[in-house]
Formats: C-alpha cells, structure tokens, sequence
C-alpha cells in the first residue's frame, strides 16, 4: 500500500550490468540532476526493462543505449536479483544486476546518458554517493568470488 492508502503500482523490473575493466575496475554512470531516479549519484549502467522483456537482453540493451557497449553476451555472468526501495516509485522495486569482464578503456565509452560513464577503482567507487542500488549491489559484488573471477 502507499501513503494514500491506495494499492502501489507492481514493482518497476531493471536490468543492469557491471562492466569490470582488466585491472579491475568498475564502469559506472554520473546520473545527472533530470533523472528521476537518484538524480546526481553514481549507479550502474542500466535502466527499465520493457513489457514481457527479460532481464539479460534487457540489461545488455540499457548498456549498449547509455555507453555504446556490446559485449560478448557468452561472458555475462548473473549477479543476483534484488529488491530496491525507490522513493518516487513509492515501494520496492525488482533490479536484475549482471556482470561482465571487458577490455576496454574510458576511450571505449559512449556516454550517451547522464553526465560521465567512466571507469573508477573499487576503492573510490564505494566511496562516491551511489545510487540507492548501487550502494546495495556494489559491496556485495566485490566481496564475491564472480568478482574475483573477474580482475588480475
């Protein structure tokens, strides 16, 4: 239920991917002041999936729309799904995060939303104000073993 009383919409499905670099870091996306989901933080490449689209084409989709990158879809690796409270959404939402080793540099990216999409060393990207899904999903990830998988 909302504030009002009234039943919420049902859950907003995302789809996101975590492009790590070969020497580990993450590409991450500076969302600028019109987004309507966490406005001027730092998050995940990834957005909206579509009616009846499932998660990993639609997160492949949202990263080839906001930096211009294809990967091999052979080396996309599932996360985890997980719930993420969205204020203006009024309630939680369903995000489905992937992860995928590139080798490519910031030259490589096509910021095509948001302000910048760079690579930032796990350090400093913990340490950025983070999306609210972001600041869930990333410690997880880089605590994990597909992590590990992942950098030198």
């Amino acid at each position: 239920m909302s504030d009002s009383g009234l039943p919420r919409n049902p859950p907003t499905r995302f789809g996101s991917v975590i492009v790590v670099d070969r020497v580990g870091r993450l590409l991450l996306q500076e969302r600028d002041e019109h987004a309507r989901i966490d406005p001027e933080r730092w998050g995940l490449c990834g957005g909206h999936l579509e009616p009846g689209e499932e998660p990993l084409p639609g997160a492949l989709r949202e990263l080839e729309e906001e930096a211009g990158l294809v990967p091999d879809p052979g080396l996309v690796r599932h996360v985890g799904t997980f719930e993420v409270f969205h204020q203006v959404n009024d309630g939680l939402d369903r995000m489905d995060v992937f992860a995928v080793p590139m080798s490519i540099t910031d030259a490589d990216v096509v910021c095509r939303e948001g302000r910048r999409i760079v690579f930032v060393p796990p350090s400093e990207a913990l340490a950025l104000p983070l999306t609210v899904g972001a600041a869930q999903v990333l410690p997880l990830f880089l605590d994990s073993p597909l992590y590990a998988t992942m950098t030198p």
